[in-house]
């Protein structure tokens, strides 16, 4: 009996050995599969989200529980750029790498270039060049589906997404803000209505994550291009009242607002209808992220998250509030000054659920390149020419990958804005406006409201931004406007 028993014995700790080794080899096998995939990446683009809108930024009235979420397992970028204070240059600059005025669109599409004002303004693009290679032709290049949704605004017919690399497109034209509000009928030749009282924000995400489910086999581009939060500012009706109660608890009630040049800006959030889009706009991030987990994609699907340019906080008249703040930064969409150009960025490694903060100053123009590192696929360096791989900084958050940043904005802007440009190098910020050739330096690790012109103070310094200034303008062959001759000064 004893003999038999001690042989059970063994028979089943040899059991556990096999089994245990079995264990070991499938789990090899399934991370060896999982790491063989080809890296799938998300592209979540929101339009005029401001640097302040979103909780994990700072915002107390916003609330965007799912974007955190997503900030804590990521590289959240403490300052980053829009390559341009409006919109179309840096979508640009996003898709191409290069800096918008290289590709020649240095303004909204079409702009609103005032004939009654002192300077003209150049002439410039209206729509994304063929020639150039985007991301999505990169892409695809190397066997990805590639898909969008959402704002297009870098073209008419013969320039759309579907001409520029995306195989699928739903609801990009040439328009800037959706022509029917958001809900529908969405009046847009892209994309079909929906059923009566249907929400933009949750139909683009609907149509994404289809997508997500017929490709989960093999790598895919999703570019998703909210309209929201862009005007018209139509609350999404199931968040609404969610944010009118918040509003009354607050003691900001009413629109503070600051005159800042030719434009007014507003200084705190309580806007509840901007707050509710916002919040539905986070409501389908979160749709996107929990789809890549059902379809077990997370881990091998980089995502990105950014804005086009800086809230709209600033406005040209007073007669209406802006809807949104990005306190303690100054101005908004529209301006060179931070508020116009300090966007959120958060990109998430595949399969990463660490967070960081890195504090580099980085650009539109940098996640062409960066996207491609990640993917493992030949860098393009004659294409993004002016982006740079960020994918050092994950190992060091403290370092600097650009020497300058330059933006180039020769127009006039519904904001108040008047043309100009603006360089930063290192702490330092130069702003020049062409109606006066007026300069101003300020220094933002002291400064980061831009209060403090040091302009008169520190001559050497703005002598060094003012040359590297020139320089990048002829680097990248920047326009200037013309005086004109028609102007009468009516003061």
């Amino acid at each position: 009996m004893k003999g038999i028993l001690e042989n059970i014995s063994t028979l089943l700790r040899q059991l556990f050995v096999v089994l245990g080794i079995a264990l070991f080899l499938f789990a090899c096998n399934s991370n060896k599969e999982t790491q063989s995939k080809p890296t799938n990446v998300v592209f979540i683009l929101v339009d005029d989200l401001g640097w302040k809108d979103l909780g994990c930024y700072g915002s107390s009235f916003h609330e965007t529980p799912n974007i955190d979420r997503l900030a804590s397992k990521s590289a959240v970028f403490i300052n980053a750029y829009a390559a341009s204070p409006v919109c179309s240059p840096t979508r640009a600059a996003l898709l191409t790498g290069k800096h918008p005025t290289r590709v020649g669109i240095t303004d909204w599409i079409p702009g609103k270039d005032p004939k009654d004002r002192s300077l003209l303004g150049p002439k410039d693009l209206h729509q994304l060049p063929l020639e150039e290679t985007t991301l999505a032709e990169a892409l695809a290049e190397n066997g990805y589906r590639t898909f969008f949704a959402g704002k297009w605004h870098l073209g008419d017919e013969g320039f759309f997404p579907e001409d520029q690399g995306f195989e699928i497109n739903m609801g990009g034209h040439h328009k800037g803000q959706p022509p029917g509000g958001y809900y529908s009928p969405y009046k847009n030749p892209k994309l079909s209505d929906g059923p009566e009282g249907e929400y933009l924000t949750d139909r683009l995400v609907d149509e994404s994550i289809k997508f997500m489910e017929a490709n989960r086999e093999t790598p895919f581009l999703l570019y998703l291009s909210f309209y929201t939060v862009h005007t018209p500012i139509q609350a999404s009706h199931r968040h609404l009242k969610k944010f009118q109660d918040k509003r009354k608890m607050l003691k900001d009630t009413v629109a503070e607002i600051i005159q800042d040049g030719h434009g007014y800006t507003m200084q705190h959030q309580n806007n509840a209808e901007y707050a509710s889009m916002v919040y539905a706009m986070d409501e389908n991030v979160g749709r996107v992220l929990d789809k890549l987990e059902e379809l077990e994609l997370s881990d091998n699907t980089l995502v990105v998250f950014t804005s086009d340019n800086g809230g709209l906080s600033t406005l040209e008249t007073d007669n209406w509030a802006a809807p949104t703040s990005v306190v303690p930064l100054r101005a908004g969409k529209g301006w060179a000054y931070e508020g116009g150009i300090r966007v959120p960025l958060i990109i998430k490694k595949p399969g990463s659920h660490k967070g960081m903060t890195i504090d580099a100053a980085v650009a539109s123009m940098d996640l062409y390149p960066t996207i491609l590192h990640e993917l493992q696929l030949e860098s393009r360096p004659e294409q993004h020419v002016d982006g740079k791989n960020l994918g050092q900084l994950w190992d060091n958050p403290k370092g600097q990958v650009h020497d300058v940043l330059f933006w180039d904005f020769p127009h006039y802007h519904g904001s108040g804005w008047t043309p100009g440009c603006a360089l930063r190098k290192g702490d330092w910020k130069l702003v020049q406006f062409y109606e006066d050739n007026s300069l101003e330096l300020y220094n933002l690790k002291n400064d980061i409201q831009e209060k403090m012109n040091l302009a008169g103070e520190q001559p050497e310094k703005l002598g060094e931004l003012l040359s590297d200034l020139n320089s990048f303008k002829e680097w990248t062959k920047a326009q200037v406007p013309e005086v004109n001759s028609t102007y009468v000064n009516k003061v």
